[in-house]
């Protein structure tokens, strides 16, 4: 039909392959940006967070533990918060959730590190981290760079 826009039916074939990606990578940082958001706030409830009275502002000492088990802080929730905000913030456009899901990949991924040759009863674990928190940032980091990464390949034409 004359003068009908094809915009947003996946381009001059219609397959719908060409519009999806960039998509997928838009909810993809936003949901982990939710996610983010969700465990930032549960980690401020008591009984979501066990020994919630033990909740420092940072550092090992802080005994609170989300689920428990992922050893939290204030400072630990505030990271959180601030993650989840970023990434439903990013997931306005393709490039900056990109970003959001490359780069906060990667912080994830330095966090593990960090957490895996730091001692985890020195001052110098101030967020805190514990083994639980260590594996599950590698988890993290490796699916936050995957979403970012995969989600933003130019499709294979046929």
């Amino acid at each position: 039909m004359a003068g009908v826009s094809r915009a947003g039916t996946g381009g001059a074939s219609g397959s719908g392959r060409g519009r999806s990606r960039p998509a997928l990578v838009r909810i993809s940082a936003a949901t982990v940006g939710a996610v983010f958001l969700l465990v930032g706030v549960l980690g401020f409830i008591p009984g979501v967070t066990t020994e919630y009275d033990r909740l420092g502002f940072a550092g090992h000492a802080s005994g609170a533990q989300l689920f428990g088990v992922f050893q939290v802080s204030v400072l630990h929730n505030l990271v959180h918060l601030a993650f989840g905000l970023a990434g439903l913030a990013l997931a306005r456009t393709v490039a900056w959730s990109r970003l959001f899901l490359v780069g906060g990949g990667a912080v994830y991924l330095l966090l593990s590190l960090y957490g895996l040759v730091i001692v985890h009863r020195s001052e110098a674990n101030f967020l805190p981290l514990d083994q639980a928190d260590d594996w599950l940032h590698l988890g993290l980091g490796l699916g936050m760079l995957g979403l970012g990464l995969l989600t933003t390949r130019a499709p294979v034409q046929p």
